[in-house]
């Protein structure tokens, strides 16, 4: 909330709230800056907070102001974000540039078009408690959301928010991504987090391929300006009936888009059809889904799992995903990473036969043949590029061993 001229307030405040804060400010015409601290962790940073706290008014400018601040045990980079929103809350023109340090990025050249996509953890962009560890999760690729987890009220202090976890947070090898929000607003959201070095922006509620031109023609200005050559890689949600209707244009409309995927809740109220477990209402739109990304070349990514307490359903709905073509799909919890890696591994069974096919076409253009057969079957090339990937994913999620790990009985590779 703004709150009055010349004053603004962000963050949480109360008993339930952890590795949070809340600041309010009120400028002032002197008296220089005037700090009221409450933190649970007063007696061991609170030093370093005050000191925190004035950095980040001296880079903004902001010489008399009066603060209050209660912490929950908040990061440097939380505290800096609500301090940050708060002041630009109170109306008054803040310039200069309070980003924390970054932290050195792990991918400069950012991530492959085609990486494993599995699962992608949501995280509301303003609940700093949860980016924090989300890494540690595994997931292969954490949403910071801008989108529909955050009030209306909050999308400003969101953005700063993402802007500087993007900076501040290891996400290890999970995959950095941002979920922005539609129009004129999402393109703010491009312009706080682009020159932080996300890795895929996901677009909500595509309806037609110029909401993705749009989106593409921001990161392409923003990316000019600032002399980034880092690849940000597009991911457009399709969540109404004129989107599934439209997904092949969607999916061509920029070389960046890397996947589709669509939102399952608002698919089915545009239609007026209750959501079931079964998913026999979304059946055709989501095969239509993967018909649109296979034809354009990107990957075809599912939609959420709502009941995080039904792990049998999550995996059947899991692996009858993976049956239709998909290669991943969302979660909205932490514990559901493990059973969508489950539901999208191949099976032993499967696993071997590409081993077969890749050990097969390799021995054949050994010995100078252009037709690759296994038993008494002709493998077309098509096939042997399925394996070859299926082969690759395998080693990279630990299915099976590295070549000089040990071989099964067969001499193929071992199979865990």
């Amino acid at each position: 909330m703004a709150g009055h001229a010349g004053t603004g307030e962000a963050g949480r405040r109360g008993s339930d709230v952890r590795s949070d804060c809340w600041i309010a400010v009120e400028i002032a015409e002197g008296g220089g800056i005037q700090l009221e601290l409450a933190s649970k962790v007063k007696a061991l940073y609170g030093r370093s907070i005050r000191e925190g706290i004035r950095e980040t008014l001296a880079a903004l400018d902001i010489e008399n102001v009066r603060i209050q601040v209660d912490d929950q045990g908040a990061l440097p980079w939380m505290i800096q974000a609500r301090l940050e929103a708060a002041l630009r809350r109170t109306g008054i023109d803040v310039s200069g540039d309070a980003r924390p340090e970054a932290r050195a990025n792990p991918r400069p050249e950012g991530t492959a078009k085609d990486r494993l996509r599995r699962s992608r953890l949501y995280l509301p962009g303003n609940e700093p408690k949860f980016a924090v560890n989300a890494g540690l999760h595994g997931p292969d690729g954490v949403i910071l959301d801008l989108e529909d987890s955050v009030h209306p009220n909050e999308k400003d202090a969101a953005r700063i928010m993402v802007r500087n976890a993007l900076r501040c947070v290891d996400f290890g090898q999970s995959e950095r991504m941002v979920r922005i929000n539609q129009g004129e607003m999402g393109l703010e959201d491009l312009a706080a987090v682009v020159p932080e070095g996300p890795e895929m922006i996901l677009i909500p509620k595509v309806e037609t391929s110029a909401q993705v031109e749009q989106v593409q023609a921001g990161i392409d200005s923003i990316q000019k300006a600032r002399e980034l050559a880092q690849p940000i890689w597009l991911m457009p949600i399709l969540e109404s009936a004129q989107g599934v209707e439209n997904a092949l244009h969607i999916a061509l409309a920029s070389p960046f888009v890397a996947a589709l995927t669509i939102r399952l809740e608002d698919y089915t109220a545009d239609l007026g059809v209750v959501k079931t477990p079964e998913g026999t209402e979304s059946l055709w739109a989501r095969s239509r889904l993967v018909h649109a990304a296979r034809a354009a070349g990107v990957q075809a990514i599912d939609s959420v799992y709502g009941d995080v307490a039904d792990e049998e359903g999550l995996l059947s709905w899991g692996k009858g995903s993976r049956a239709m073509g998909c290669q991943g799909m969302g979660c909205i919890h932490p514990r559901q990473i493990r059973t969508i890696h489950e539901a999208f591994a191949p099976g032993a069974e499967e696993l071997q036969k590409a081993l077969r096919i890749v050990e097969a076409f390799r021995e054949a253009e050994e010995k100078g043949l252009g037709v690759v057969s296994l038993g008494t079957k002709m493998i077309d090339r098509p096939v042997v590029l399925r394996a070859r990937k299926l082969v690759e994913q395998a080693r990279a999620t630990g299915l099976i061993s590295d070549s000089d790990a040990g071989q099964g009985d067969d001499g193929e590779e071992e199979v865990k």
